[in-house]
């Protein structure tokens, strides 16, 4: 009898990057998440859109573990965040760097020990070769080259953050999310606060620093002009699920009357204001 051959194994690089499914979290009665399943390959820019209150931020501290999820399952090149132990998930999760939306610079730290700060703290990172633990002068140092990846210059480092305009400490929040190579960047309304000037300078910037590291990106945005800069791919995200995915050159031009209404900023639509009880 002729036997039928074993299945070929499935090439790394069809595993996505990250994977979820069937995603839940509500807080009481407020259901936020409502079965996200998304799919980001690695190496991509993926762009989540939506309103206030949608769930865009919740989704990302999901994954970053600051959240833990009612249902459903985050997995990072093929690991199952949840239901990994602390030890496997502190090195999943040691991989990932993150712009929050107001910088979130420590005011007790100059700015190049904000930059270093995770070269610093060997908790919260874990140590390699190609990751090894340094020394403050080391980490100095090499806050002063990550500084000038972001167009400042290595005298900055010795301000604080309530020296820098808005776009500086933007800047410097770039630098410590990209300090340690990481494989994934998070950003958290990267162009919130600017101006339209800084903000398509900010946009550039993490356009070249994703590329120069090859990491897998996700970002969350009101700002259609800077998803459409920095996303290769979009989604958006509506009453906890995901109603639509593309490229994200087709933001503006979707189709879908939701995605429209949004990217618009139509009055009229399918999207209505809920009232707060």
């Amino acid at each position: 009898m002729e036997q039928t051959p074993p299945p070929s194994p499935v090439p790394a690089s069809a595993v996505p990057k990250i994977r979820i499914r069937g995603l839940y979290k509500s807080f009481g009665n407020k259901h936020v998440l409502n079965g996200v399943d998304l799919d980001v390959p690695a190496g991509t820019s993926f762009v989540i859109i939506g309103g206030s209150g949608t769930g865009k931020s919740v989704l990302l501290r999901c994954i970053l573990g600051l959240i833990t999820p009612d249902a459903g399952t985050i997995e990072i090149d093929g690991k199952n965040v949840l239901s990994a132990s602390r030890r496997e998930r502190e090195v999943i999760l040691g991989e990932i760097g993150m712009l929050f939306q107001n910088g979130a610079l420590f005011d007790s730290l100059t700015v190049w020990e904000n930059v270093a700060f995770g070269l610093l703290a060997p908790e919260a990172r874990r140590h390699s070769d190609a990751h090894p633990r340094l020394t403050r002068a080391q980490a100095r140092v090499r806050a002063g080259e990550i500084l000038a990846q972001v167009g400042l210059d290595a005298s900055v480092g010795d301000l604080s953050p309530s020296e820098l305009s808005g776009g500086m400490q933007k800047r410097v929040g770039l630098a410590r999310a990209i300090a340690d190579r990481p494989d994934i960047l998070f950003f958290d309304e990267p162009t919130t606060g600017l101006d339209p000037i800084m903000g398509a300078v900010i946009d550039g910037l993490i356009v070249d620093c994703v590329k120069r590291l090859g990491s897998t990106a996700i970002a969350i945005t009101h700002d259609m002009a800077s998803a459409q800069r920095i996303g290769d791919e979009a989604a958006m995200l509506y009453q906890g699920k995901l109603v639509w995915q593309g490229p994200a050159s087709s933001l503006m031009n979707s189709g879908n009357p939701l995605v429209d209404q949004f990217t618009h900023g139509r009055r009229e639509g399918p999207i209505t204001m809920e009232l707060r009880r």
